[in-house]
């Protein structure tokens, strides 16, 4: 029930949440009408972009890195049969290693690439051809080797409570330099959520609109991908004026009432989705590739998702990330790895030739990797066809770009594959890193919540500065 005043009891007041929930005028036919061209006469624009919260901001230190592309390889991808070749395990093939099982060496052959001589493995033959470019890890470690809590981890930098993931801060520290797209769009292929579900691309106690835009690429047409992308109701110059009337009673009410965060943030996203639809059909139509890109990258799901990427990229969008699973293999190895390598490596491959050839790849930081790696050991009791089991002591992960000191190999795991013993880097610096590599300090990019400063490192991380050209 309303609050009524206390000297006429027939008069309601409502709060400024009450009052905007209920004014019948569409707003929820807003959220994805179609753009109104700025010429137009309903066209003025609702925020000033000097006060807008997605407004481009300069890093407060040199940066590098300009927009980051995160390709998650979600299940977490077996080291030693990629990017970390342990020859020793050929050795000790069918024997019990160290009380932790039975040796298993890769079935895959490494070889040298690049002026740097990067051993890469035969399943990533397009990616290798980028040796010089790719900043390598080898020696990365994370806290728990459960595929949730370590997807959430590498995410946000936390294995407990919800926090702000790394795109989140990323556009609360830079803004957008696109105020018609959301400034952090996260790619799938469908396959319902990751583990961790939406936790990977939420902003927590951030504001709403720096949260990620989750898009299903696997949708045949921008339409489908963008559901309810134009409103059949409602004309476009009506949209726009409900807007602006929107912005013009929140400015009213918040002259008497404090203000509302989550209604500020809802406003928010209300305007970007309004803005976003010219924009979203363009940037998610790879048709309007020549098709020489497009076969470049491959007519597949993960080519798709790729080329996708490189256009929300060049339109100014400063975080994204794609969702490329498929590496949790627990048995099977020597048939399904390079299966779910054919599928990213030559759209990765031509991703990376394509930023070069446009001239982004100095300031766009690509960034690939998993949760956490796989054990050197058999997994599922050495059967005919066994796989690796979960390990969160020792995995590879690799930075191209924006910054990144091509053509290095950082630290390095035991004789087996199994840890981190040479420069370890754990998940709090590797976050350091990037943010540094963006213009940060990652000890004074802050936000203030529940009476607390938080940032994305916790009160940890160390910057890796080997890993900076």
């Amino acid at each position: 029930m309303p609050e009524y005043c206390k000297n006429c009891i027939h008069t309601p007041i409502y709060t400024r949440r009450d009052f905007l929930t209920r004014l019948g005028m569409g707003v929820g036919a807003l959220g994805l009408a179609a753009l109104l061209n700025e010429d137009s006469l309903f066209a003025a624009d609702a925020m000033d972009a000097s006060t807008a919260p997605l407004a481009p901001k300069a890093p407060p230190l040199p940066a590098r890195a300009k927009r980051v592309l995160h390709v998650f390889a979600a299940g977490a991808p077996s080291q030693v049969d990629t990017w970390d070749p342990k020859p020793a395990l050929a050795r000790y093939d069918g024997q019990t290693v160290g009380g932790r099982g039975v040796a298993m060496p890769s079935p895959f052959k490494f070889q040298r690439y690049g002026r740097c001589g990067m051993e890469v493995s035969e399943v990533f033959p397009h990616i290798a051809q980028h040796a010089d470019d790719i900043a390598l890890i080898r020696s990365m470690y994370t806290d728990i080797p459960a595929h949730e809590i370590a997807t959430v981890m590498m995410n946000t930098g936390s294995r407990q409570i919800p926090k702000p993931c790394l795109g989140s801060w990323t556009v609360y520290g830079l803004g957008s330099d696109n105020q018609n797209m959301p400034g952090f769009i996260s790619l799938h292929n469908g396959g319902g959520l990751p583990p961790g579900g939406t936790q990977n691309w939420g902003s927590a106690f951030l504001p709403g609109i720096y949260q990620g835009t989750s898009i299903n690429t696997q949708a045949a047409t921008v339409d489908q991908m963008i559901e309810n992308i134009s409103s059949p109701y409602v004309s476009v110059p009506e949209q726009r004026r409900q807007l602006d009337l929107i912005h013009q009673l929140n400015e009213l009410q918040a002259q008497n009432l404090q203000k509302d965060a989550q209604l500020e943030a809802r406003i928010e996203a209300y305007e970007i989705a309004f803005k976003m639809q010219a924009e979203a059909s363009d940037a998610f139509d790879i048709h309007k590739e020549p098709d020489a890109i497009q076969e470049a990258y491959g007519r597949t799901p993960q080519g798709r998702q790729m080329l996708i990427a490189r256009r929300l990229l060049e339109r100014g969008v400063r975080f994204v990330q794609i969702w490329a699973g498929g590496w949790d293999h627990h048995q099977d190895l020597e048939l399904r790895l390079p299966e779910r390598a054919r599928e990213i490596d030559q759209p990765m491959g031509a991703l990376l030739t394509d930023l070069k050839q446009k001239g982004m790849l100095d300031d766009t930081l690509v960034v690939w990797g998993g949760e956490f790696g796989r054990t050197p050991t058999r997994d599922r009791g050495g059967n005919a066809t066994p796989g690796r089991d979960h390990n969160a002591k020792g995995f590879s992960l690799w930075m191209a770009g924006g910054g990144a000191k091509g053509g290095t190999i950082h630290g390095a795991t035991d004789e087996l594959g199994a840890a981190a013993v040479q420069d370890p880097v754990h998940i709090h610096d590797l976050h350091a890193t990037i943010l540094r590599l963006l213009g940060f300090d990652h000890t004074q990019l802050t936000y203030r919540y529940n009476g607390r400063d938080f940032r994305l490192t916790d009160i940890s991380g160390n910057i890796v500065k080997a890993l900076i050209a």
